[in-house]
């Protein structure tokens, strides 16, 4: 059996490949949109994809199921558990508590385990070349390397309500019967890993044992004390601000993916042809050059996000195509880093990039208006807004300062004040707040300045008054 985890660090997301070497067929499992790396794979492997599947409906980004079965001709498969209001709206095979798909000689069996949502499925693996009885469980959203699936993302992103506590009895329920009667030596493969924002405390090691968890994670004494409310409280306690789009996320993946295909060719623009359009309004322009090249010089509309790690994630944080449906032009190294980033906008539903430019020369810039800890108290009335997660907020916090997760802040502009005061924004260190920041200025907001180095900065200046 060949079987290979497919990682994504921006999203913290995990997709599996797992195919039988005799026949040369594989599954795909939980697949995100840029496509070409599973086909490669195959490829690489002399193996056909003949299956696609998912563990759930996706809130944290756009699934590539519906793509990959398109571009290969592949049976998709698709959960049919769960209530009528959250079933998936699409043509794919349907799966049902144990139903079996059978690649080669390997047998997939679908086990219902709601509690993240309530048409969850993991996938029990079995090795029919080497063993009779399942040695792998993909459990995606269910059961992570210590810790569990958040209950409460359809209440947080999709517009239910108080379905976080069925959601999570129903989770106490999915591990005591189906995740504890497994046996021990069963390895545990999730769909997500430390930084992602559909659990609370993630564990960075890549996969774990049904033993392992029984034995130490968080979760298990609650299980061997039969202590259901206990189980509950525990689940929904400090669990993260869900970024806005996640409810997009949903509503998409439940609806189907639109399918992206063979790509348009990536138009070059000019460095002032580019500002021309933005100044226009004709096109969003997506500044990806770091944090401190930004502060040097900010491009006036433009949105600044840094092609790094975070770069899906955030710039889902400050666009939303259902609603700004303009082209988008990249800074890019070159036209394969701009199919690369244009790759990466895909995994959110951002499709709409249209060209790329290789360098600001020539282009307008003007200084990031910035304020140094030591003189925010010379503002009259600031409006502090803290973009930070609520956890980060509880530790600690700038007196007055109101906290507005970063991703959510789009979707929330009518809250803060547009003109007459003085927007302060911050996040840890400032880099989360550029973004923001910028995505204010170009929606705009004209008094917007950003904390320079964030609340680590104010912290350390206040440290240093107080010990004076």
């Amino acid at each position: 059996m060949l079987f290979e985890r497919v990682y994504d660090e921006d999203l913290a997301q995990a997709g599996y490949f797992v195919g039988c070497q005799a026949t040369g067929e594989a599954i795909v499992v939980d697949p995100r949109r840029d496509v070409g790396v599973y086909l490669e794979l195959a490829g690489r492997n002399g193996m056909r994809i003949v299956a696609v599947t998912e563990t759930h409906i996706h809130a944290d980004y756009l699934s590539g199921s519906r793509e990959l079965a398109a571009a290969t001709g592949a049976a998709l498969y698709l959960s049919d558990e769960g209530d009528e209001g959250w079933k998936y709206a699409f043509e794919g095979e349907r799966l049902r508590d144990g139903d079996e798909i059978k690649v080669g000689n390997i047998l997939v069996r679908a086990v219902h385990t709601p509690g993240h949502t309530p048409e969850h499925l993991s996938f029990l693996i079995t090795d029919g070349a080497a063993a009779g009885e399942p040695g792998y469980i993909l459990t995606g959203d269910f059961v992570f390397v210590g810790d569990l699936g958040r209950p409460d993302l359809l209440d947080e992103a999709a517009g239910g309500r108080d379905t976080r506590y069925i959601g999570a009895k129903q989770m106490f329920i999915s591990l005591k019967e189906r995740f504890l009667t497994l046996p021990d030596y069963v390895q545990v493969w999730p769909g997500h890993g430390a930084g992602s924002a559909c659990g609370k405390a993630l564990g960075a090691v890549p996969v774990s044992t049904v033993g392992y968890e029984r034995t130490f994670a968080w979760w298990s004494r609650y299980i061997a004390e039969d202590d259901e409310a206990g189980f509950v409280e525990a689940l929904l306690e400090g669990q993260p601000d869900a970024p806005a789009y996640f409810g997009r996320m949903k509503r998409q993946n439940k609806s189907g993916p639109a399918l992206l295909g063979r790509r348009p060719v990536l138009r070059h623009y000019e460095p002032r042809e580019m500002q021309e359009k933005l100044r226009a309004g004709e096109i969003i322009f997506i500044d990806t050059r770091g944090l401190d090249a930004y502060l040097e010089g900010a491009v006036p509309g433009a949105l600044h996000v840094p092609g790094g790690k975070s770069f899906a994630s955030w710039a889902a944080w400050v666009i939303d195509p259902e609603k700004d449906g303009r082209p988008i032009v990249l800074l890019a190294r070159d036209e394969a880093d701009a199919r690369r980033l244009r790759d990466r906008l895909s995994y959110v539903g951002i499709d709409n990039v249209e060209g790329y430019v290789t360098n600001l020369e020539g282009v307008e810039k003007e200084p990031v208006p910035t304020v140094s800890p030591g003189r925010l108290e010379e503002l009259e009335a600031p409006y502090i807004l803290d973009v930070r997660a609520r956890g980060e907020f509880s530790a600690g916090h700038i007196p007055g300062a109101n906290q507005l997760h970063g991703g959510r802040v789009l979707w929330n502009l009518g809250r803060l004040p547009k003109e007459g005061r003085t927007i302060i924004t911050h996040c840890q260190s400032g880099a989360r707040s550029a973004v923001v920041a910028s995505m204010l200025r170009a929606s705009g907001f004209e008094n917007v300045l950003e904390l320079e180095g964030g609340y680590d900065a104010w912290r350390a200046a206040a440290a240093r008054h107080a010990s004076a």
